[in-house]
This record gives C-alpha cells, structure tokens and sequence, in this order.
C-alpha cells in the first residue's frame, strides 16, 4: 500500500536544529532562556502593531491565560463561537465560567456579528454581561473583525482573538491575531509552523506579558523563597521547543505560500464538479492561509455526501476528516445557551477537510487527483 497522504503534518525547514543545538550546547534545557525570547521576539517582529508575546506550552494555556487577565471568575459568561475546535473553549470552564455559544456566518464561517450582538444584548437584559468573546479564525479564515471589534467596545467587553489556525492570516492587512485585547497562536504538530507542541499569547502591553509570564511559570513573587500570592499554572514554553519555532519562523512565509498553494489546487481539481464548493476567500479584504482546504459537498447536486468521500479517500490511504463539530452540538456543552439559526451545523453536516501540508509534493497531489477522478466518474 501506498503510503499515508496525512491532513497537516509537521514540515520542517532544515535550520531548527542549529537553535536546538544551541539550547544543548549551553545547557538551557529548561521553560525559560534565549531561544524563548528569541522566538517571541521573532513573532513580535512578524506580527507588528506593537504586540507584545509570550511563548507558552499550547495555545490552549494562551487562551485561558487571557481569560485570567480578562478577570473571568466562576459563574461569568464568555460569549465564544461554536464552530471551532473544543481547545477554544474548555478554558472557560477550567475558571469556572459558562460558555455561550455564537453561530456562524455563511461567508467566513466565523462567528456572525448579528447573533453576537442579540447575544450580548439579551444577555445584559438578563442581568448578566458577558466578561469576554472569543472569536476564531478558522482553518485560516478571517472573521469579520472590523465589526465585532465594533461590538466588543460598544459594550465594553474584552476580545479574544483565537488565530490558533491562522497565523499569517490578515484581515484588511492587518495579522490575524492583533485587533483583541488578546490574541492567541498554536504551534501543535499539525499548525503551520510547529514547536511540537506550544502556542503564544498576544498582549498590546509590556504589562500584560509579563503577568502573563508570572502566571505562566507557577506565579512565583519575587522572594528568595517560594512563596506564591496567586494561583499560577505550568505553562512556560522550554527553551527547546521555542528552538524549532526560531527555525520555523524563517519559512513561515514559504510554509503559507504553499498552503494556499494547495488551496488552489483543490479549486482546479474540483472546478468542473457540480455541487462541491472548496471554501477560500470572498474578497479581498480577507487573506487566508488555508491552514486547512475545505469543501461542502451538496449532496443533492453532487450525487455524493461528505462521509462518501471520505472514505473513498481513505481506502487510497489519504486522510480527510469532517469539519469541527459546533460546541452547542456536543454532549459535553448540551445545556449551555446558542444564539443562532443554524448555519454552522448546515456547514459541519456538508463539509470535509482535506490533505493540505505544506509537505506534499507533486506525487501525492497525483495520488489524490486520481482518487477523486475515481470516485466522481463512479
């Protein structure tokens, strides 16, 4: 057999091990030292607008890092979309807080700014203001930031921008990531550039990294002792780790490039196909990095289903998986409150990712054109 054709794998640029050999040479085998800063510094550069970053272990700790200095307690609510990934919102509840679900809209996928803002406000009609949103950028693809920026300041509710799967993603030339009050970057295997394993937190100010920083390394005060004021969380990146993302941020732009390269393969390969619709941008304004290619597979007009392709796929040894299932769909969430009408269980029930590394040479982009040339003459 052939073998795997993966989703997203990690692709390494050929300069990570001089960092990591400097991380051995000097004995910094450790959540702290030069690699770290180095590599905040490096994402510091790349993102610009000021931002400032701290390397941590996941993107999952960036988020409920933010939620802490958002000042989210038991018993708040978070407004946070519902198509995502679970990473997004499982730190609402690690405080103690309750998730509230936004649907999507049609074009981004994102988070709808209409039901956000009936959200918001039926929520304060109830005497309980949302502490903070959670907007994602998914699969690379900007959310319409200018008008959920809008909301969160009308009402004054702290913003958090969850560009796990969209780093180099901009929104009206602006990085993905920069337009919250905190914004939040993932370096797990699958991302892409990797670290392993580890993510960032964004901060605008010098102030708010280095509590962040304070949090993340057990909240340690300042004493020639151990002695802790608040509870803090082991959730430092390694010295190590933030090596492989020194070397991976010098072919950042190359890994995006051909990540949208993929994307417009899957435009071409699916072109004369009635009824599949590979998700990219609508217009300008919104420049992705097809972190993942999608498609929605009309059934009715296809011939075909999602699932039916997917395991075509898989018995020529490619991996596809479907979308995100909605938060508000799964049993873990089942009696948390949704504002929406829908649309993002109308995109999961129709949607398929397909194989989009960075990695995949000419070879397996045959491999999957033939597979699919299979199935639809079938």
């Amino acid at each position: 057999m052939n073998s795997k054709i993966w989703l997203s794998s990690p692709h390494m640029g050929g300069g990570e091990q001089k960092f990591i050999n400097q991380a051995f040479d000097a004995n910094w085998i450790a959540p702290l030292g030069p690699n770290v800063n180095g590599f905040e510094k490096d994402l510091e550069n790349y993102l610009g607008e000021g931002k400032k970053v701290a390397a941590l272990s996941s993107g999952t700790s960036a988020i409920h890092i933010a939620l802490v200095l958002a000042g989210v307690e038991r018993d708040d609510e978070v407004l946070c979309q519902s198509f995502t990934f679970s990473a997004s919102a499982n730190p609402i509840t690690y405080q103690g807080a309750n998730p509230i679900f936004i649907d999507s809209e049609e074009d981004t996928w994102n988070m709808c700014p209409n039901h956000l803002e009936k959200a918001v406000q039926d929520r304060i009609s109830r005497g309980k203001k949302p502490k903070a949103i959670i907007v994602v950028h998914l699969y690379g693809m900007p959310a319409n930031m200018d008008v959920i920026c809008k909301i969160a300041k009308k009402y004054d509710i702290v913003l958090i921008e969850d560009a796990a799967e969209a780093l180099g993603s901009t929104y009206k030339n602006q990085q993905c990531g920069t337009f919250g009050d905190y914004g939040i970057l993932s370096f797990n295997g699958n991302k892409i550039i990797t670290t392993s394993g580890g993510g960032a937190l964004i901060c605008k100010t010098e102030e708010q990294k280095s509590k962040a920083v304070f949090l993340a390394t057990q909240a340690r005060d300042n004493a020639p002792h151990y002695q802790h004021s608040e509870i803090g969380y082991n959730y430092r990146m390694s010295n190590v780790l933030a090596g492989i993302g020194r070397g991976q941020m010098e072919v950042l732009n190359k890994h995006i490039a051909l990540r949208q390269q993929m994307n417009q393969f899957y435009k071409e390969l699916f072109k004369n196909t009635d009824g599949v619709k590979v998700f990219s941008e609508t217009n300008s304004v919104y420049y992705s990095n097809h972190w993942l290619s999608c498609v929605l597979i009309d059934e009715n007009i296809a011939g075909f289903s999602r699932e039916e392709l997917r395991l075509h796929l898989l018995e020529f040894n490619i991996e596809s998986r479907p979308l995100w299932k909605p938060m508000h769909l799964q049993p873990v969430f089942e009696k948390c409150s949704f504002y929406g009408d829908g649309a993002s269980e109308k995109i999961f029930k129709k949607g398929l990712c397909l194989p989009s590394g960075s990695n995949l040479n000419d070879d397996e982009r045959l491999r999957i054109t033939n597979a699919v040339t299979v199935f639809i003459r079938k």
